[in-house]
């Protein structure tokens, strides 16, 4: 497996693991990558920087806690922990929130702004629906007075859906 660093036309940064690296073009190709923030399929492999591990025979040089700078906050380590439980439980209460709200709710894809505006002017009949915007768009609809939120977790659109 390999590992690449994507990120799509939004900006937003994420990890993708593939066979080799034709296998990612072909997946790309198919329009099967995708980002899970907002779901664009404008994908492509952000730089990386090469892991080249130390030499075995190259002497590491100690030196005792009582020296040691403390890391800046932003380069100090992700604990690998499991998060507290009430932080789980919060988790799981937005998760479940979310699957309600949905339940009624239509999966437009990408026509969510164009769809969102007909039912604000009026041009349609008002429905729930959900779907995807960039956060540019979202924040047209928001100064027009066109409701809109953030769905916490990404949602797959039904095509893709095991």
């Amino acid at each position: 497996m390999i590992v690449f660093d994507l990120h799509c036309e939004h900006g937003h940064r994420f990890e993708g693991w593939f066979k080799s690296s034709s296998n990612f073009e072909e997946q790309q190709a198919r329009g099967l990558v995708t980002c899970p923030q907002c779901e664009s399929d404008v994908v492509s492999k952000a730089p990386m920087a090469p892991a080249v591990p130390a030499k075995g025979n190259t002497r590491q040089e100690v030196v005792p806690a009582t020296q040691r700078q403390p890391a800046p906050a932003e380069a100090q380590a992700v604990s690998n922990a499991p998060p507290p439980e009430e932080v789980k439980k919060a988790i799981e209460a937005l998760a479940k929130a979310q699957a309600k709200a949905l339940e009624k709710s239509t999966y437009v894809g990408k026509n969510f702004v164009k769809e969102a505006r007909e039912m604000h002017y009026g041009e349609r009949d008002e429905a729930p629906i959900h779907g995807q915007a960039s956060l540019e768009e979202a924040k047209q609809l928001a100064e027009e007075g066109v409701p809109v939120a953030p769905l916490p977790f990404p949602v797959a659109p039904p095509e893709k859906l095991n």
